[in-house]
């Protein structure tokens, strides 16, 4: 069996470009931005899902299969893969050391691998909604059933206990456990079986994954003809919804955009480049970046959210990209940011870490509280003066669970194996694609990191060993950076513009040190001009951070947000906090005139009284105060319009 360190592990070959580092060879700094993330999801948010998992009724549903439980089946009927990513998030933590909720995942890792080695049927089907009064529908609707779905969760997190704790009896159990679930699906669905679909794409990337970890050929293969059945009509007929919601409307080699269901569509895409990095799919893997094209240059909200609709959970047409009814839902942006890494890893190519590093600062970390105990499920970039919250499908603020609660546990494994997405290895060097304090390894070279990035401009690297000939350190140039200072020992290197990657090869030696400033003044960006509900606006960036206005740092003089104008004539002013942001961006701001009309004509609007400075704040950190109105596109003063 494979051991590294994280969920995607390719086997190397000509659409292998890069490979994640080995087991223990990345280490996240606890004093760092992405460390801190880190530590907070084990202390609080790992823990606060295993609590829900028992208050809910996940496991209880898992327990009635096997008579130990009396009550009726409770929540959605896919409950078991909250159970599942719980489990992943548990085992990379335990692969991390764990510290001192150490024991309590290994408890919960062996309770939860024997509960689910009881439930599973002697065929192999495991799937507590199917097991007890619905077996006479087991694999009869898989339109929505999400049995390969929940299947996908488990075989996940079977990898994440093989390649983190390998000699834990408990992750050896939920190996055979998922084993003989994914034999089941081979025999059911792979060559010469049934041509069918699930639903919800997510089982390509866990089959994929099995292969690598344990050679089998067939899981492999079957992943390859999911991807090549998908697009033949096989999901079967939904009347309200549709093949495109389903993405059973066209091949994915010859869709020619992203649509649908956003999450679906996302691991669907993130399958397909596995499995052509695995067979070898020049094409395909072809097939998903243009795919991208059509999600990055049309469809995507400024932090890196994708889907624009509420109806279906789903893309909008090209451009629509509505801030205040934005769905960019959390286990979209998570799903983005898997599809980004594995083209990273296919490629090499820097703009996707770029997107990456976007949505991780913005589209997902705006989803957990700084509690990391509340979550948003969705995550809009206005919320109203006067919004009903009350439902939470679009609260007004973090909730600490969720009827369909797949955000909490999503995050959870993500956040719990973030340090495999930092950096990668290639037979020339060590390549740096996400800045964050911490320690890596490849092929006998280790470097530190320090940085307070993205709040500070400056990296500094420094060779901790190092091999005795030549290597090559490769430092990310974020797209949004356009001026660049680089020292060697504290010699000039590079200075001023420079794109996609700094490439420094040497023979080093320990104790070498680069330092990468990557400059990061304020700036407003715009929209493209068909984005319709934002024109007129602008946004506030910094670095790799997207700005938002928040009710709570607007002086009661100027009443309600939305009242709130830019003067983009007066500059915006960078200043070190000790609030809610180390870094907040002050604003040079307006009030309008109150205008005694719903509607008035063009002469007789508001006008643009005072000014004063409003603080912005990073927009992943809005809602922590109270709940209240927030925006990311703000309105320009109207002689400005």
């Amino acid at each position: 069996m494979t051991n590294t360190s994280g969920p995607v592990a390719p086997t190397p070959g000509p659409l292998s470009a890069l490979q994640p580092l080995p087991a223990g060879a990345a280490r996240l700094g606890a004093g760092g931005l992405l460390g801190g993330w880190q530590e907070r999801n084990a202390t609080a948010t790992l823990p606060h899902c295993i609590d829900n998992l028992d208050s809910s009724g996940n496991l209880a549903n898992l327990h009635r299969v096997i008579g130990e439980h009396d009550g009726e089946f409770t929540g959605f009927w896919f409950a078991d893969s909250d159970v599942y990513k719980t489990l992943e998030a548990a085992a990379w933590e335990l692969g991390r050391g764990a510290g001192p909720t150490a024991e309590a995942l290994r408890d919960f890792l062996a309770e939860t691998a024997a509960l689910l080695e009881k439930a599973q049927d002697p065929d192999g089907y495991l799937d507590s909604y199917y097991q007890v009064e619905h077996r006479d529908k087991q694999w009869a609707e898989l339109h929505f059933s999400h049995e390969m779905y929940c299947a996908g969760h488990l075989i996940q997190a079977a990898v994440a206990a093989a390649r983190s704790v390998p000699g834990d009896p408990g992750a050896k159990q939920v190996v055979t456990v998922a084993r003989r679930l994914a034999d089941l699906l081979v025999e059911r669905y792979g060559p010469g079986g049934v041509e069918a679909l699930d639903g919800h794409p997510e089982v390509e990337t866990a089959l994929v994954e099995l292969y690598r970890l344990t050679g089998h050929q067939p899981y492999l293969e079957l992943a390859r003809r999911f991807v090549y059945l998908r697009g033949h009509g096989l999901v079967g007929e939904d009347r309200r919804l549709g093949p495109r919601y389903y993405l059973d409307h066209a091949p994915v080699r010859s869709a020619d955009e992203v649509t649908g269901h956003a999450v679906r569509q996302l691991y669907l895409l993130a399958g397909a480049v596995d499995v052509a990095v695995e067979t070898g799919d020049a094409e395909l893997l072809g097939a998903t970046e243009r795919l991208w094209d059509s999600a990055l240059d049309t469809k995507t909200y400024l932090t890196g959210g994708q889907g624009s609709r509420h109806r279906d959970e789903a893309f909008g047409d090209p451009y629509e990209l509505p801030p205040d009814r934005a769905y960019a839902e959390t286990c979209a942006a998570i799903g983005s940011f898997q599809w980004a890494w594995r083209l990273l890893l296919a490629t090499g190519k820097p703009r996707y870490a770029d997107e990456m590093e976007r949505v991780l600062y913005n589209g997902i970390a705006a989803a957990t509280g700084l509690d990391g105990r509340s979550f948003f499920y969705s995550n809009p970039l206005q919320l109203r003066t006067g919004h009903d919250g009350s439902h939470e499908d679009a609260p007004s603020q973090r909730l600490a669970w969720y009827s369909c609660a797949c955000c909490p546990p999503n995050l959870a494994r993500l956040m719990a194996s973030l340090h495999s997405y930092v950096a990668t290895a290639n037979d020339t060097g060590l390549q740096l694609h996400l800045y964050a304090a911490g320690s890596f390894t490849a092929a006998g070279q280790t470097v530190e990191v320090r940085t307070s990035y993205p709040w500070d401009e400056q990296v500094t690297v420094t060779v901790t060993e190092a091999a005795d000939q030549p290597w090559t350190l490769t430092l990310r140039v974020p797209a949004w950076c356009d001026d660049v200072r680089l020292t060697v020992n504290d010699s000039l290197v590079r200075a001023g513009a420079q794109e996609g990657c700094l490439r420094l090869t040497r023979t080093w030696r320990a104790g070498d040190r680069v330092e990468l400033t990557l400059a990061m003044p304020p700036r407003l960006v715009t929209a493209h001009p068909r984005v319709d509900a934002v024109r007129g606006t602008v946004a506030a960036v910094r670095g790799p951070l997207v700005y938002c206005l928040e009710q709570a740092d607007v002086p009661a003089r100027h009443g309600v947000l939305e009242d709130l104008v830019l003067d983009p004539a007066r500059p915006i002013q960078v200043r070190t906090a000790d609030g809610i942001a180390p870094v907040v961006l002050d604003l040079g701001m307006r009030s309008l005139t109150e205008s005694p009309a719903l509607y008035a004509p063009h002469a007789a609007g508001p006008k643009a009284g005072p000014g004063s400075t409003v603080p912005a704040i990073p927009y992943f950190l809005w809602a922590n105060r109270s709940a209240g109105p927030m925006r990311v596109w703000i309105p320009l003063a109207p002689q400005d319009v």
